[in-house]
């Protein structure tokens, strides 16, 4: 009897670990083709990252290296998927194809060119859940209309009680790659044409997610919702990167949520994932415009370039967007209540487009995940789908430094030259004295700059821009 074969796309779920296409693709075939196509059109396309893109070559390393370990390794190829995965294919007479579902406007197209291609060979297409928590993430509906949730808070009361998949095992073996097959080598991020843009970025893989989760389950998860606001001290699970590239599942990460209060919000957040990606599946032009009608082509936006690479580069005079900018090109990553404030002063004291913002997030971030990035940006300039009028989202930098990092230590930790400024003008050190500047090494306007705008003033015409 022939032995059939099998393919297995890996996306973004770079993982062995609750990985329901690989383990469906090992049920059904003798031989399989574990396989990554880098593929150009994405990774030069709008929303190109030399960090994430770095960070996804972390992850693919080290699920090779684990491939090797069960006796089987990655495929790697570089090109149009539905050309590269297809040749592949007929080399090794594969009969099926196996890939986790996604959601970005991009990777369905780009998943309806590979079918077209794959079934013009006979080859069976086999989409498994994996990427969200929920296995058909577009599929829930509102009860009074049937219709798409566009509301979080409904969407979580229906999210919780969706029956759940069970956690996969891990893969004992794997059979070898075929005779003769070119594997392929991973390629490096400047041979993809790309540049890491941070200094400092967490590293990637599924070692270190499982360690990571392990210490975020060990003590911060109990107190989390008391303590993932709070900026200096920096609690929250740092999860992110991890689930956006699979290493990790939210599955695997729902299964081990103990009780309680602390568990409970941090769960919501999990539910926050999938909101956003259930959004954009049905509503697919969100990714390139605002939500609202009434909003979309209305605002009289700024495309102000140098105010912009101010704000970018945590030059603008407010100590917490400042650190929260920095903390973004350090790390590729930024805590979520910075992402809130400087999405608030880029949008609405800056009146910025929000795109330019979602555009620089997802040059920068490791965890870069177009549902979330766009559906964060969307409700941080009021123009999304929550409906809570406009001056709810219009933070006060000084007064959300002083609520969520009282002592400074955030802002002291990501803008030095405001390390020796006394508590008392950490959040404003425009107000410090001529004398103080001096002692203390921080003359404005030399080592630090004045505010680029005042708040008050900003506010006033943020209200008026979004009054359309």
């Amino acid at each position: 009897m022939a032995r059939r074969a099998a393919i297995v796309w890996f996306r973004r779920d770079l993982r062995l670990r609750d990985h329901p296409a690989l383990r469906a693709a090992l049920d059904s075939a003798d031989r399989v083709v574990p396989v990554f196509c880098f593929d150009d059109s994405l990774l030069g396309g709008r929303h190109a990252s030399g960090p994430r893109t770095q960070f996804m070559l972390e992850c693919l390393a080290e699920l090779d290296s684990d491939l090797r370990e069960l006796g089987s390794g990655l495929v790697v190829r570089r090109g149009r998927p539905e050309r590269e995965i297809s040749d592949l294919a007929r080399e090794i007479g594969a009969e099926e194809i196996h890939f986790s579902r996604d959601v970005s406007p991009f990777a369905r197209q780009r998943g309806e060119r590979t079918r077209e291609a794959f079934e013009d060979i006979g080859l069976e297409l086999h989409a498994h859940p994996g990427v969200n928590a929920i296995d058909d993430v577009g599929a829930p509906r509102t009860k009074s209309s049937d219709k798409p949730f566009t509301v979080f808070s409904p969407f979580h009361r229906t999210w919780v009680d969706i029956e759940r998949r069970d956690v996969l095992r891990a893969p004992s073996s794997m059979p070898g790659l075929p005779s003769g097959l070119a594997k392929g080598r991973l390629p490096s991020l400047e041979a993809l044409g790309l540049t890491q843009e941070v200094s400092d970025p967490a590293r990637g893989g599924e070692s270190e997610a499982r360690k990571t989760y392990d210490r975020f389950l060990d003590g911060p998860i109990r107190d989390y919702s008391d303590n993932h606001d709070a900026l200096g001290r920096d609690l929250t699970s740092r999860l992110s990167p991890y689930l956006h590239f699979g290493c990790l599942s939210a599955r695997q990460i729902e299964e081990r949520i103990p009780d309680g209060k602390g568990p409970a919000a941090f769960h919501r957040q999990i539910c926050w994932r999938d909101f956003y990606s259930h959004v954009l599946v049905n509503f697919p032009r969100n990714a390139r415009s605002e939500f609202q009608d009434r909003y979309r082509g209305n605002i009289k936006w700024s495309y102000a370039e140098k105010a912009f690479e101010k704000w970018c580069e945590g030059r603008t005079g407010f100590p917490l967007v400042d650190a929260g900018m920095r903390q973004l090109k350090a790390e590729g990553w930024m805590h979520n209540r910075a992402r809130l404030v400087v999405g608030s002063f880029l949008t609405k004291d800056m009146g910025i487009d929000w795109r330019w913002g979602e555009r620089w997030f997802m040059r920068m971030l490791i965890d870069g995940d177009e549902a979330n990035n766009n559906g964060n940006w969307q409700w941080i300039a009021s123009v999304g789908t929550d409906p809570a009028p406009a001056f709810r989202r219009l933070y006060n930098p000084q007064r959300h430094a002083e609520r969520y990092d009282p002592n400074g230590t955030y802002v002291r930790r990501y803008v030095p030259e405001l390390r020796d400024v006394p508590d008392e003008f950490i959040f404003a050190p425009h107000e410090m004295p001529d004398d103080v500047q001096r002692e203390v090494g921080c003359v404005i306007g030399e080592d630090y700059p004045e505010q680029m705008l005042d708040h008050k003033a900003a506010r006033e015409e943020a209200l008026e821009r979004l009054r359309v």
